[in-house]
């Protein structure tokens, strides 16, 4: 079985960015955002730097009346800010993002050469990133891992930060890692949704799992628990 990496078919390496006003002043860099719900649903790498998670996001938002924001680079453009640089006062559209939410869910990708199947959940709200991972279990192949215990994640990947987006409203959130494997149309090698290419099977397995989730999320913040 063919294992994507997330540089393939990308022109090359992700390259580091120093602030967020420097990432939104590239050129084809675009902010999407819809105000809706408290709930809210984020792609913060999205487009050209982490495939497919602005789709599932943008998709999970509309089909839950969810907040939605999402940052969706070119073609062509790989650059990588951390996500505890995406700060307040910068952008108006994260700020009214922010000020209607409290709660996030927030979609993103990452690669390892050594595991191309394992689903991270992790963020700050704990109870709420318990039931996330039972929704995607339920749902996805047995070839894929549902990992939900932070210690068994690599620090980076945690989402456990106060100063990332998911976890500054009330309540905490949920940042959900997809692994290529996942975003990767097989059939089609090509990443799910770029240019034409359809929508992996497993991907659209993430989303459903995703709206059940957020649509019968238990009540309270929950944000206690390993």
């Amino acid at each position: 079985m063919s294992r994507p990496a997330e540089t393939t078919p990308g022109p090359g390496p992700v390259t580091p960015i120093g602030s967020f006003a420097e990432l939104l002043a590239l050129p084809g860099v675009a902010e999407e955002v819809e105000v809706r719900s408290t709930v809210g649903v984020c792609a913060l790498h999205g487009g050209g730097l982490e495939r497919a998670t602005e789709v599932v996001a943008r998709e999970v938002a509309a089909r839950t009346g969810s907040s939605y924001y999402a940052v969706v680079q070119p073609d062509g453009s790989r650059r990588h800010l951390p996500s505890t640089l995406f700060l307040p006062g910068v952008s108006d559209a994260l700020d009214a993002f922010l000020h209607q939410v409290d709660t996030v869910l927030s979609v993103h990708g990452y690669g390892r050469d050594d595991d191309f199947w394992a689903v991270l959940v992790g963020g700050a709200n704990r109870a709420l990133a318990h039931h996330v991972a039972g929704h995607l279990r339920g749902l996805l192949p047995e070839e894929y891992r549902v990992v939900d215990d932070v210690g068994a994640m690599p620090s980076t990947l945690r989402g456990l930060h106060p100063d990332n987006p998911v976890n500054r409203p009330p309540g905490g959130g949920v940042q959900v890692e997809l692994p290529p494997g996942v975003r990767w149309n097989r059939d089609h090698r090509d990443w799910s949704d770029h240019d034409g290419t359809p929508r992996s099977e497993q991907l659209d397995l993430v989303i459903d799992a995703l709206v059940a989730a957020l649509s019968d999320r238990p009540p309270g913040n929950g944000t206690s628990g390993p």
